[in-house]
Protein backbone atom coordinates (compact mmCIF):
# COMPACT_ATOMS: atom_id res chain seq x y z
CA UNK A 1 0.00 0.00 0.00
CA UNK A 2 1.68 3.17 -1.25
CA UNK A 3 -0.41 6.13 -0.07
CA UNK A 4 -3.65 7.26 1.56
CA UNK A 5 -5.77 10.29 0.73
CA UNK A 6 -8.87 11.43 2.60
CA UNK A 7 -11.67 12.45 0.22
CA UNK A 8 -14.27 13.37 2.85
CA UNK A 9 -14.68 12.88 6.60
CA UNK A 10 -15.81 9.29 5.96
CA UNK A 11 -14.18 8.32 2.67
CA UNK A 12 -10.57 7.52 1.86
CA UNK A 13 -8.66 6.75 -1.31
CA UNK A 14 -6.15 3.92 -1.04
CA UNK A 15 -3.27 4.02 -3.52
CA UNK A 16 -1.71 0.63 -4.22
CA UNK A 17 1.39 -0.68 -5.93
CA UNK A 18 0.29 -3.95 -7.53
CA UNK A 19 3.15 -5.87 -9.15
CA UNK A 20 2.30 -7.24 -12.61
CA UNK A 21 -1.12 -5.56 -12.62
CA UNK A 22 -2.61 -6.45 -16.04
CA UNK A 23 -4.53 -3.19 -16.40
CA UNK A 24 -8.28 -2.81 -16.23
CA UNK A 25 -11.29 -1.24 -17.89
CA UNK A 26 -13.00 1.68 -16.13
CA UNK A 27 -15.96 0.28 -14.24
CA UNK A 28 -14.27 -2.92 -13.07
CA UNK A 29 -13.69 -3.76 -9.41
CA UNK A 30 -11.46 -5.84 -7.16
CA UNK A 31 -12.16 -8.08 -4.21
CA UNK A 32 -10.27 -7.10 -1.05
CA UNK A 33 -9.70 -9.83 1.53
CA UNK A 34 -8.69 -9.22 5.15
CA UNK A 35 -7.42 -12.08 7.31
CA UNK A 36 -7.14 -11.85 11.09
CA UNK A 37 -4.38 -13.49 13.15
CA UNK A 38 -6.78 -16.22 14.22
CA UNK A 39 -7.40 -17.14 10.59
CA UNK A 40 -10.79 -15.52 10.19
CA UNK A 41 -11.12 -13.79 6.83
CA UNK A 42 -13.69 -11.60 5.14
CA UNK A 43 -13.93 -10.13 1.66
CA UNK A 44 -15.61 -7.13 0.05
CA UNK A 45 -15.75 -5.72 -3.49
CA UNK A 46 -14.53 -2.19 -4.22
CA UNK A 47 -14.63 -0.32 -7.49
CA UNK A 48 -11.40 0.86 -9.05
CA UNK A 49 -11.18 4.65 -9.16
CA UNK A 50 -8.04 5.05 -11.24
CA UNK A 51 -7.78 5.28 -15.01
CA UNK A 52 -7.04 2.18 -17.04
CA UNK A 53 -3.28 2.55 -17.43
CA UNK A 54 -2.34 4.41 -14.25
CA UNK A 55 0.89 3.16 -12.71
CA UNK A 56 -0.85 2.78 -9.35
CA UNK A 57 -4.24 1.33 -8.52
CA UNK A 58 -6.68 3.50 -6.57
CA UNK A 59 -9.69 2.40 -4.51
CA UNK A 60 -11.97 4.88 -2.78
CA UNK A 61 -13.75 3.40 0.24
CA UNK A 62 -16.76 4.91 2.00
CA UNK A 63 -16.85 4.00 5.69
CA UNK A 64 -19.99 2.21 6.85
CA UNK A 65 -20.79 2.57 10.54
CA UNK A 66 -21.65 -1.12 10.90
CA UNK A 67 -19.20 -2.32 8.27
CA UNK A 68 -16.77 -5.17 8.81
CA UNK A 69 -14.10 -4.09 6.33
CA UNK A 70 -14.56 -0.39 5.52
CA UNK A 71 -13.73 0.88 9.07
CA UNK A 72 -10.38 -0.90 8.91
CA UNK A 73 -9.60 0.42 5.44
CA UNK A 74 -10.55 4.00 6.27
CA UNK A 75 -9.27 4.28 9.86
CA UNK A 76 -6.63 1.63 10.61
CA UNK A 77 -4.84 0.80 7.37
CA UNK A 78 -1.48 2.56 7.12
CA UNK A 79 1.10 3.06 4.39
CA UNK A 80 3.14 -0.11 3.99
CA UNK A 81 0.41 -2.47 5.16
CA UNK A 82 -0.28 -5.29 2.69
CA UNK A 83 -3.68 -5.99 1.16
CA UNK A 84 -4.85 -9.15 -0.58
CA UNK A 85 -6.59 -8.37 -3.88
CA UNK A 86 -8.32 -10.37 -6.59
CA UNK A 87 -9.10 -8.79 -9.92
CA UNK A 88 -9.81 -6.96 -12.07
CA UNK A 89 -13.36 -8.32 -12.08
CA UNK A 90 -16.36 -7.48 -14.24
CA UNK A 91 -17.06 -7.15 -17.94
CA UNK A 92 -20.56 -5.69 -18.12
CA UNK A 93 -20.41 -2.36 -16.31
CA UNK A 94 -17.42 -1.02 -18.24
CA UNK A 95 -16.69 1.77 -20.68
CA UNK A 96 -13.87 1.19 -23.14
CA UNK A 97 -12.25 4.49 -24.17
CA UNK A 98 -10.56 2.75 -27.10
CA UNK A 99 -13.45 0.64 -28.32
CA UNK A 100 -16.36 3.05 -28.54
CA UNK A 101 -19.49 2.77 -26.43
CA UNK A 102 -22.30 1.84 -28.79
CA UNK A 103 -24.85 0.25 -26.42
CA UNK A 104 -26.36 -2.12 -29.01
CA UNK A 105 -22.97 -3.60 -29.89
CA UNK A 106 -22.89 -2.27 -33.45
CA UNK A 107 -19.87 -0.74 -35.13
CA UNK A 108 -19.00 2.53 -33.39
CA UNK A 109 -20.18 5.57 -35.37
CA UNK A 110 -17.84 8.24 -36.68
CA UNK A 111 -19.01 10.69 -34.03
CA UNK A 112 -18.34 9.51 -30.45
CA UNK A 113 -21.37 8.21 -28.61
CA UNK A 114 -22.26 10.61 -25.77
CA UNK A 115 -22.14 9.15 -22.27
CA UNK A 116 -24.46 9.82 -19.34
CA UNK A 117 -23.17 8.94 -15.88
CA UNK A 118 -25.58 8.93 -12.92
CA UNK A 119 -24.11 8.42 -9.45
CA UNK A 120 -25.61 8.05 -6.01
CA UNK A 121 -23.12 8.68 -3.19
CA UNK A 122 -20.01 6.51 -3.48
CA UNK A 123 -21.45 5.09 -6.70
CA UNK A 124 -19.42 7.84 -8.34
CA UNK A 125 -16.21 5.81 -7.87
CA UNK A 126 -16.36 3.61 -11.01
CA UNK A 127 -17.79 6.55 -12.96
CA UNK A 128 -14.77 8.61 -11.94
CA UNK A 129 -12.57 5.88 -13.38
CA UNK A 130 -14.42 6.37 -16.68
CA UNK A 131 -13.93 10.15 -16.55
CA UNK A 132 -10.22 9.71 -15.83
CA UNK A 133 -9.80 7.07 -18.51
CA UNK A 134 -11.49 9.32 -21.06
CA UNK A 135 -8.95 12.08 -20.34
CA UNK A 136 -6.03 9.64 -20.30
CA UNK A 137 -6.97 8.22 -23.71
CA UNK A 138 -7.75 11.60 -25.27
CA UNK A 139 -11.24 10.29 -26.04
CA UNK A 140 -13.62 13.03 -27.22
CA UNK A 141 -16.93 11.40 -26.31
CA UNK A 142 -18.98 14.08 -24.51
CA UNK A 143 -19.70 13.13 -20.89
CA UNK A 144 -22.43 14.35 -18.57
CA UNK A 145 -22.38 13.38 -14.89
CA UNK A 146 -25.42 13.72 -12.64
CA UNK A 147 -24.17 13.20 -9.09
CA UNK A 148 -26.57 12.80 -6.15
CA UNK A 149 -25.20 13.43 -2.64
CA UNK A 150 -26.65 14.35 0.76
CA UNK A 151 -24.85 17.71 0.95
CA UNK A 152 -21.66 19.37 -0.35
CA UNK A 153 -19.50 17.78 2.35
CA UNK A 154 -20.25 14.33 0.93
CA UNK A 155 -18.91 15.01 -2.56
CA UNK A 156 -16.05 12.75 -3.64
CA UNK A 157 -13.40 14.16 -6.01
CA UNK A 158 -15.03 17.61 -5.89
CA UNK A 159 -11.91 19.63 -6.72
CA UNK A 160 -10.89 17.30 -9.52
CA UNK A 161 -14.35 17.32 -11.07
CA UNK A 162 -14.40 21.11 -11.00
CA UNK A 163 -11.01 21.33 -12.70
CA UNK A 164 -11.95 18.80 -15.36
CA UNK A 165 -15.25 20.52 -16.07
CA UNK A 166 -13.61 23.94 -16.31
CA UNK A 167 -11.06 22.53 -18.77
CA UNK A 168 -13.87 22.64 -21.33
CA UNK A 169 -13.11 19.29 -22.94
CA UNK A 170 -16.65 17.95 -22.96
CA UNK A 171 -17.41 17.05 -19.33
CA UNK A 172 -20.47 18.58 -17.67
CA UNK A 173 -21.36 17.94 -14.02
CA UNK A 174 -24.69 18.48 -12.28
CA UNK A 175 -25.02 17.95 -8.52
CA UNK A 176 -28.30 16.92 -6.92
CA UNK A 177 -28.42 17.46 -3.15
CA UNK A 178 -30.89 15.33 -1.25
CA UNK A 179 -30.69 17.18 2.10
CA UNK A 180 -28.98 20.55 1.84
CA UNK A 181 -27.59 22.45 -1.14
CA UNK A 182 -24.97 25.21 -1.24
CA UNK A 183 -26.07 28.78 -1.92
CA UNK A 184 -26.72 29.36 -5.59
CA UNK A 185 -27.48 25.76 -6.50
CA UNK A 186 -29.70 25.65 -9.59
CA UNK A 187 -31.20 22.24 -8.82
CA UNK A 188 -33.88 21.96 -6.10
CA UNK A 189 -33.01 19.82 -3.08
CA UNK A 190 -34.42 16.31 -3.32
CA UNK A 191 -34.04 13.05 -5.15
CA UNK A 192 -33.17 12.76 -8.81
CA UNK A 193 -36.34 12.92 -10.87
CA UNK A 194 -37.36 12.80 -14.51
CA UNK A 195 -37.02 16.57 -14.87
CA UNK A 196 -33.38 16.48 -13.72
CA UNK A 197 -32.55 13.55 -15.97
CA UNK A 198 -34.10 15.36 -18.91
CA UNK A 199 -32.54 18.76 -18.29
CA UNK A 200 -29.07 17.66 -17.14
CA UNK A 201 -28.78 14.47 -19.16
CA UNK A 202 -28.71 13.83 -22.88
CA UNK A 203 -31.85 14.02 -25.01
CA UNK A 204 -33.24 10.63 -25.95
CA UNK A 205 -32.52 11.22 -29.64
CA UNK A 206 -28.78 11.50 -28.85
CA UNK A 207 -28.83 7.76 -27.98
CA UNK A 208 -26.30 8.03 -25.15
CA UNK A 209 -24.60 5.16 -23.41
CA UNK A 210 -25.82 5.31 -19.80
CA UNK A 211 -24.09 4.11 -16.63
CA UNK A 212 -25.90 4.25 -13.27
CA UNK A 213 -24.22 3.30 -9.99
CA UNK A 214 -25.24 3.62 -6.34
CA UNK A 215 -27.37 1.94 -3.67
CA UNK A 216 -29.88 -0.60 -4.97
CA UNK A 217 -32.97 1.56 -4.45
CA UNK A 218 -31.33 4.55 -6.13
CA UNK A 219 -30.21 2.54 -9.16
CA UNK A 220 -33.60 0.91 -9.66
CA UNK A 221 -35.43 4.23 -9.39
CA UNK A 222 -33.09 6.04 -11.82
CA UNK A 223 -33.12 3.20 -14.35
CA UNK A 224 -36.92 3.16 -14.27
CA UNK A 225 -37.08 6.93 -14.78
CA UNK A 226 -34.67 6.76 -17.71
CA UNK A 227 -36.81 4.17 -19.45
CA UNK A 228 -39.96 6.17 -18.74
CA UNK A 229 -38.56 9.28 -20.42
CA UNK A 230 -37.66 7.22 -23.48
CA UNK A 231 -34.10 5.93 -23.17
CA UNK A 232 -33.37 2.53 -24.71
CA UNK A 233 -33.14 -0.06 -21.90
CA UNK A 234 -30.32 -1.76 -23.82
CA UNK A 235 -28.24 1.41 -23.45
CA UNK A 236 -28.55 1.50 -19.65
CA UNK A 237 -25.92 -0.36 -17.64
CA UNK A 238 -26.28 -0.50 -13.86
CA UNK A 239 -24.12 -1.38 -10.89
CA UNK A 240 -25.54 -1.43 -7.39
CA UNK A 241 -24.41 -2.08 -3.86
CA UNK A 242 -26.14 -2.82 -0.58
CA UNK A 243 -25.28 -3.06 3.12
CA UNK A 244 -24.05 -6.66 2.81
CA UNK A 245 -22.76 -6.61 -0.74
CA UNK A 246 -19.62 -4.60 -0.30
CA UNK A 247 -19.07 -1.34 -2.13
CA UNK A 248 -18.54 -0.83 -5.82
Amino acid sequence: MAALRDETATARTIVLDVPQWPGHLPGQHVDVRLTAQDGYSTERSYSIASASMDAKLELTVQRLMDGEVSPYLTQTLAVGYPLELRGPIGGWFVWDPDGGSDPAGATAPAAPTPVLLVAGGSGVVPLMAMIRARAEAGNRAPFRLIYSVRDPSAILYGDELTKRERAGDGLEVTYVYTRSAPPGSSVPTGRINAAVLTSAGWPVEASPAVFVCGPTGFVEAVADLLVRVGHDPRAIKTERFGPTGGQR
